[in-house]
């Protein structure tokens, strides 16, 4: 009988895809351990939890409308990640082009497809510039991005807290904008009335085509390609002619850019005004966004739809039980650790493909001989 070879024996499966399987699969069995101790049945909770995401169209459209900016703050972490960088700021950058948006939305009167479209380029010039400050400052000064990004974070956090007192006021309280107008809202009737008046927009579209984008940029160009470069090895990089700091500066725009469009979608899709003191866990989410979905922007997309799902799952979940809510949360932070730690899983799938082409090698040299 023929033998197989090692590689017929373990596929070549994307590395990233077994290491996020393996990552939801340890964080689900560890939720079903917390569920036991809290004397649940862990099979009821996982039944509850998924159905509260899927069980009817309106659900499906929360949890999309859930997942749309964690798409955009996962593909801001994920390409700057590709490129070398770690983005700590998608929360300031997210606030930012929020901001622009709003104050587009709130002060300009246009037709809306001309409304949105300036909204969107608002949002993304205020994205931009809380990324282009820390790449400039990691370029020109070799300020470490994280330091430069928390910063960002925290800028962005109290000129929110002074604008919009002083310039958007609500009607009612001091601590929130004015509403969004339906004119300058990315939720439209059509796409509303059919997912059942879910809080679905128009931002999971913009987030499709531009994840779409944001693959073809990093895996079919030359801009893409000299972005990783410089990540990878900068003396490399620069020893091929490139231009690093100019990469830099231009990666962490991009990535500002990613987070700013988001920025859009949660304040004038998902919410309905912007709140004053409150640093927006959205981008914190998309670095676990990015992790699970291996800093690949299809990856990203898949991973966002999947925490979507568990966000709009837990509240049905403990609804329907006696688990409590915290449950959902630790079972997502259990995943995101088993992601985050993906070198020891790297490690162990080394391990067991050497083991096999080991064996494999030994038994065909015993049978030759």
């Amino acid at each position: 009988m023929k033998r197989l070879p090692p590689r017929a024996i373990l596929p070549n499966i994307p590395r990233g895809l077994v290491i996020s399987l393996i990552a939801i699969f340890l964080g689900l069995i560890a939720g079903a351990f917390f569920m036991l101790i809290t004397g649940s049945n862990p099979l009821a909770g996982y039944s509850y939890l998924f159905r509260g995401g899927w069980m009817n169209i309106e659900r499906i459209g929360n949890t999309l409308a859930t997942a749309t900016p964690l798409i955009f703050t996962g593909l801001s972490v994920a390409f700057a990640f590709s490129t070398g960088l770690f983005n700590i700021g998608a929360s300031g950058q997210l606030l930012a082009g929020g901001l622009c948006a709003t104050a587009v939305g709130l002060t300009v009167v246009l037709p809306k497809p001309l409304l949105l479209l300036l909204m969107l380029v608002a949002a993304i010039l205020g994205g931009a510039i809380w990324g282009f400050i820390p790449g400039l400052l990691k370029a020109l000064f070799n300020v470490h991005e994280v330091v430069a990004t928390i910063m960002m974070n925290w800028l962005a956090y109290w000129v929110v807290y002074y604008t919009v007192p002083a310039y958007f006021k609500g009607d009612f309280m001091e601590t929130e904008s004015r509403r969004i107008p339906e004119i300058a809202s990315l939720r439209v009737p059509w796409l509303s009335e059919f997912f059942d008046r879910s809080f679905i927009n128009l931002g999971i579209f913009i987030a499709i085509v531009v994840a779409i984008i944001i693959w073809v940029v990093l895996k079919k160009t030359v801009l893409g390609y000299e972005l990783k470069a410089a990540g990878y090895n900068r003396h490399a990089a620069e020893y091929g002619g490139m231009k690093v700091n100019r990469n830099i500066v231009l990666s962490m725009t991009i990535a500002g850019v990613l987070a700013g469009i988001g920025g859009m979608t949660v304040y004038t899709g998902y919410s309905v005004n912007m709140q004053i003191g409150i640093l927006p866990t959205q981008g914190f989410d998309g670095i676990a966004v990015a992790l699970l979905g291996s800093n690949s922007p299809i990856g990203v997309l898949f991973s966002a739809l999947f925490l979507g799902l568990l966000h709009s799952g837990k509240g049905y979940m403990n609804a329907m039980t006696k688990i409590p809510p915290q449950i959902g949360d630790t079972i997502i932070a259990i995943i995101l650790y088993f992601a985050a730690t993906s070198v020891l899983f790297n490690r162990l799938i080394d391990r067991i493909k050497r083991k096999i082409s080991v064996n494999g090698v030994a038994k065909s040299q015993m049978e030759g001989s």
